[in-house]
């Protein structure tokens, strides 16, 4: 998957965390499934260490209480692609062809 494929999964991932928001109370119960959930996701998303790492903040931020408005899953792809810039396998090959 390219880079700018994860970017609008990120996105969209960290929307769909953010609709807790929308039905007052059912947003802690539904936190409760989606936390290891988002983990688990972010590890298939993003591998390696940063993954692990991710996926645990993730798991923590969907399980506290007041802190799901961080935006995880975006957070972790900015570090990967612009901070750290990290290519994967793929975007090496396309440059050299």
């Amino acid at each position: 998957m390219n880079k700018y494929k994860k970017l609008i999964l990120s996105l969209i991932l960290d929307a769909l965390g953010y609709v807790s928001f929308i039905i007052p109370g059912f947003g802690e119960l539904s936190d409760i499934v989606w936390a290891p959930l988002s983990a688990w996701l972010m590890t298939k998303l993003y591998k390696g260490k940063t993954g692990k790492v991710a996926a645990g903040i993730s798991f923590l931020e969907e399980a506290l209480p007041g802190v799901d408005v961080i935006p995880t899953f975006t957070l972790t792809w900015l570090y990967t692609y612009v901070f750290t810039n990290k290519e994967t396998t793929e975007d090496i090959k396309k440059k050299a062809t």
